[in-house]
C-alpha cells in the first residue's frame, strides 16, 4: 500500500512558478516509478511528467523545458517544479506511484493549480 499526499498548488499569474510536492508513505518509495498527471475540466487525465526508480524522466511535450520532476528518496517525496506557467496549465494535479510487476496505480487526492491574471 502507498499513500500519497500532494501540496503546493494555488493561484499564480501567467509566467509565474509553483512547486508541487508529493509525500509518500506505506511502502518502499525508492522502488516506485513516480509521476505527475493533471486533469482540466472536461478533459481526460494526462501524464505531465514521470521519473523511474532509476531516475529516467519523461515529459509531456507541452511542458518540456518548463517543468522539472525530481525525487528525494530519503524524504519519500517527489516534486514538480513548474516555471513559465500558462493558463493552459490550469488543472488538478495528481501524484501517481506504480511499480513492477503489477504496475497498480496509486493516486493522491489532487491539488488545484490555477494560472490566471
Amino acid at each position: 500500500q502507498v499513500q500519497l499526499v500532494e501540496s503546493g498548488g494555488g493561484l499564480v499569474q501567467p509566467g509565474g512558478s509553483l512547486r508541487l510536492s508529493c509525500a509518500a508513505s506505506g511502502s518502499i518509495f525508492r522502488s516506485y516509478r513516480m509521476g505527475w498527471y493533471r486533469q482540466a475540466p472536461g478533459k481526460p487525465r494526462e501524464l505531465v511528467a514521470s521519473m523511474s526508480h532509476g531516475g529516467t524522466t519523461n515529459y509531456a511535450d507541452s511542458v518540456k523545458g518548463r517543468f522539472t520532476i525530481s525525487r528525494d528518496n530519503a524524504k519519500n517525496t517527489v516534486y514538480l517544479q513548474m516555471n513559465s506557467l500558462k493558463p493552459d496549465d490550469t488543472a488538478v494535479y495528481y501524484c501517481n506511484a506504480a511499480r513492477a510487476p503489477t504496475w497498480y496505480d496509486y493516486w493522491g487526492q489532487g491539488t488545484q493549480v490555477t494560472v490566471s491574471s
